[in-house]
């Protein structure tokens, strides 16, 4: 979701349907699913010529698996693979299987955590595809060659447990999908998402040397480094402002979100809390806030010492 940053960009790709060569060895093309969460939709992109792999297919929708296979017609899709297990990313999967005996290679199925379990699915919990079933797990560092294209995968656990990105090797582009995006900040929503974990995998991320990375939403992230670094300054300036709310006396979320998301979106304040409460947790085990009960979205909270 957005945090309202003048570092980030809001430039829209084309509009939905529409197959674009990005680069020599990558075409996008953008699902029917816009959004408040999802910006213009989706971004599947094609990589490769010839043989051919699909990252994030997107949702089960016919008219975008259709768009998606005609995009490719002449060639053979060898491959799908999937960032992660939200339902705007996954589902499509499936659906290409079906279609043309490709295999389904990427992010783990998802499996909610304990706390997930004791407080009961809810929220992007929720949203997770229960039905996406890979034909293979990339682990973190592992290689799939797709015709000319090399492509390695990247851990990178923090909007979800099972968050992984794939780098193109001959582009020295990365396909980010939700970790990291130009247009917005990324919703990081407990149990299933850590801010610890997201704030570790941005930190891996900028010590790499890429050139581009493209988004699962929105358009490129230009000058990975530097934008990687404003995005760090950024999660701590929001960390800032929890302590600064807790010394000015809120002591609940939701009055948290009141002062910090001043001016943003209401319907967006939902997911600001989750993103809030990832950071105390965060901060919780840093030994900075202790919380006066119960550690969920509804408790109460102080600031250590």
């Amino acid at each position: 979701m957005s945090g309202n940053s003048p570092s980030f960009d809001a430039s829209s790709p084309p509009a939905p349907g529409v197959v674009t060569d990005v680069s020599p060895l990558t075409r996008r093309l953008i699902a029917p699913n816009p959004g408040a969460f999802t910006f213009t939709g989706t971004c599947s992109y094609l990589v490769g010529r010839g043989e051919v792999a699909i990252i994030d297919p997107g949702p089960a929708v016919t008219e975008h698996v259709d768009a998606l296979i005609e995009a490719v017609a002449g060639e053979k899709i060898v491959a799908i693979l999937v960032t992660h297990t939200h339902r705007d990313h996954s589902p499509a999967a499936k659906i290409l299987r079906e279609r043309t005996g490709a295999l389904i290679v990427g992010c783990a199925p998802y499996t909610p955590s304990a706390a997930a379990i004791e407080q009961g699915t809810s929220g992007l919990d929720a949203s997770h595809d229960r039905a996406y079933a890979p034909d293979r797990i990339m682990s973190d560092g592992e290689i799939l060659s797709i015709g000319e294209a090399t492509i390695e995968a990247i851990a990178t656990p923090g909007h979800t447990a099972n968050h992984i990105c794939f780098a193109l090797e001959q582009e020295r582009t990365v396909f980010t999908g939700d970790h990291v995006m130009a247009w917005a900040t990324t919703v990081v929503a407990p149990p299933d998402g850590s801010m610890r974990d997201y704030m570790e995998s941005v930190e891996k991320m900028r010590l790499r040397d890429d050139a581009l990375l493209w988004p699962g939403h929105g358009g490129p992230v230009r000058e990975p480094r530097r934008y990687l670094r404003a995005l760090v300054h950024h999660r701590r300036q929001r960390e800032a402002a929890i302590l600064h709310c807790l010394d000015d006396g809120d002591a609940t979320i939701p009055q948290m979100v009141a002062h910090i998301y001043d001016g943003v979106d209401p319907l967006l304040h939902g997911a600001a809390a989750l993103t809030v409460f990832a950071h105390i947790e965060d901060l919780i085990a840093r030994g900075m806030v202790e919380p006066l009960g119960s550690v969920d979205i509804m408790g109460r909270f102080a600031k250590a010492g």
